[in-house]
């Protein structure tokens, strides 16, 4: 028998797992914005030294502003398994990316895709706007009569030439005409980086209430859904890793005992092929995954894979 108070301490233990289980997607999210305020300050205070020239703040705030969110951007499309499971082998079977003739889904997820891959550029972008200093270099060295007219208006003929200086204080207008530019700068930087964040807080909120207005399913049924794929796709992590050692082993022992391998039950190359391709619900079938209906389908292929590792790439 487990004591009282022991047993009272596990279920607790057991809340908070579950609790931080369920909250996973919004703590990566908490753990991004960490990283990204982070990694913005660690470029600011060690990397970034705006050169105060004409010729070059431009180019060079914008490539800290913008270049980190190419590179978080591209990293997001690295690591989209649904891009992933979309694409691969495409190029050689282009139909892939229009299973059961539904060419609507390609676009679907890869939209969906995109903007899974924006959330970490947008989060950099904010912070170095709300922070200002990428922005101040950039635009001081802008050329633009216009700008350069707005921002030196009522102030000495120096401020044309002198502009680019602002940023770093080396300029060779009054103190007060500079932090008075520099505050301005420091303003538009803000309010971009705000414009960005509530426009994305919109578009967001508009994107979530017309997906679930155009659901198919009831609320419980999609959480039901989600559930179960996030459930399926760790089983089938686990039972990929116990079968590809229980492979490996009846490899070895082939080899090293020097005789025929064992048989070894192996789902064939278009049993593979049909539970890779991405699900779309119809309401018609009651699966909640390729895999679902693949194995409940009465015309299931069972041949198995006679040769399980003769693919058509070697991974050496």
């Amino acid at each position: 028998m487990i004591p009282a108070s022991l047993k009272s301490t596990m279920d607790s233990l057991n809340a908070v797992v579950r609790f931080f289980t369920n909250q996973k997607t919004k703590i990566g999210y908490g753990i991004m914005a960490i990283a990204t305020i982070g990694g913005e300050r660690i470029f600011t205070l060690l990397s970034f030294q705006c050169p105060c020239n004409v010729n070059q703040n431009m180019v060079y705030g914008l490539t800290y502003l913008l270049g980190p969110a190419l590179v978080m951007f591209t990293v997001g499309l690295f690591l989209s398994t649904r891009l992933w499971r979309l694409y691969t082998g495409c190029c050689l079977n282009p139909r892939k990316l229009c299973p059961r003739a539904n060419c609507v889904n390609c676009l679907s997820v890869l939209f969906h895709v995109i903007l899974g891959a924006l959330v970490a550029p947008i989060m950099w972008l904010s912070i170095a706007l709300l922070n200002g200093t990428f922005y101040e270099c950039a635009v001081s060295g802008l050329e633009e009569q216009a700008v350069v007219h707005w921002f030196c208006k009522n102030r000495t003929s120096a401020c044309r030439n002198e502009l680019a200086k602002v940023p770093c204080l080396t300029s060779n207008m009054s103190a007060a005409d500079t932090n008075e530019l520099l505050l301005i700068l420091h303003a538009q930087s803000q309010i971009l980086g705000w414009v960005l964040i509530m426009s994305t807080a919109v578009a967001a909120l508009i994107g979530a209430c017309y997906k679930n207005c155009r659901s198919q399913v009831s609320y419980l049924q999609l959480t039901f859904w989600k559930v179960y794929k996030e459930k399926e796709n760790e089983k089938f992590e686990s039972f990929a890793d116990d079968y590809a050692n229980r492979l490996a082993e009846r490899n070895l022992k082939s080899f090293f005992e020097n005789k025929d391998p064992e048989g070894f039950p192996f789902p064939n190359h278009k049993a593979w092929e049909q539970i890779s391709t991405l699900y779309t619900y119809d309401r018609g079938e009651q699966y909640y995954s390729t895999l679902q209906r693949y194995v409940e389908d009465p015309n299931r292929d069972y041949t198995p894979e006679n040769m399980p590792l003769d693919m058509e790439h070697s991974h050496g």
